[in-house]
């Protein structure tokens, strides 16, 4: 890289921070449209994980009906058997111990019922859940598609403006060293409002208004070296880097210009 004056270098910063608060103005006609779709879209993932939870829970729960059902028709069998062995019982105790099995196959019969009624409540239970979860998609649904809609408008009256400010920061960058650029960014992530570069405001930063002391003030107007602020951390510039001179300061040359003037007349 041709070795470039601190100067230069210092106007090419404040004209990267021109351009990306002109970024940052265009993403703030986003606002929070990019997070809302971001987080619609992980709502809407995450309610379909809970329909497939819900949907192997029925179907668990009708594998649990079909075996009890299997089990009643077993017991019924049995039932059976052991009612047409009582016609051929030798003694009481036969008898007895048949009885004993036929009770025995009536309840575990009664028992699978009532474990079928539960399990069918369960799947009521269920299937309502589903039926409200699914609703939950469908509205989440209509939500991203109507955000989704409106981000693009906005991306596409922007996309433009924004891709020429971009290709111009690329050009400007090649007149910042890596170093210094890598320090512009990172206090741009540090600070609120994104300025990194501020300039002199009536011998105070215009980042954070805080006094500049006036040997730290003229060492900036020399330019021999980046100077940040000791408060705020941002790059300070003069006027002659920025080119802009504010009312306030304009004002107060006033009486400095009419003595000036006063003894050029004498």
């Amino acid at each position: 890289m041709v070795d470039i004056s601190i100067e230069k270098k210092l106007k090419a910063l404040w004209e990267l921070q021109e351009i990306d608060s002109k970024i940052d103005q265009l993403n703030l006609l986003k606002g929070e449209l990019p997070i809302e779709v971001a987080d619609l879209e992980d709502d809407i993932v995450g309610y379909e994980t809970r329909t497939e939870n819900i949907k192997a829970d029925i179907k668990g729960y009708e594998t649990e009906i079909a075996n009890y059902k299997t089990n009643i028709k077993q017991f019924q069998d049995l039932q059976k058997k052991y009612k047409t062995q009582l016609d051929s019982v030798k003694n009481n105790r036969e008898f007895e111990a048949l009885n004993k099995e036929i009770e025995i196959s009536g309840l575990e019969v009664l028992a699978a019922e009532k474990r079928i009624k539960e399990t069918q409540f369960h799947i009521v239970a269920k299937t309502e859940s589903l039926d409200k979860v699914n609703e939950e998609i469908e509205s989440r649904k209509k939500d991203l598609e109507f955000k989704k809609k409106e981000l693009k408008t906005i991306v596409a009256d922007t996309e433009s403006e924004e891709k020429d400010l971009n290709k111009e920061r690329v050009g400007i960058e090649k007149l910042v060293d890596e170093r210094l650029l890598k320090a512009f960014n990172r206090i741009r992530k540090n600070v609120k409002n994104g300025i990194a570069i501020a300039s002199i405001m009536r011998g105070s930063c215009g980042g954070c208004f805080s006094k500049i002391p006036p040997q730290r003030q003229s060492d900036i107007k020399q330019h021999f070296k980046v100077i940040d602020c000791e408060h705020c951390g941002r790059i300070l510039v003069d006027n002659a880097v920025t080119g802009i001179v504010s009312i306030l300061e304009t004002e107060e040359e006033k009486p400095k210009r009419r003595v000036r003037s006063l003894k050029a007349t004498k």
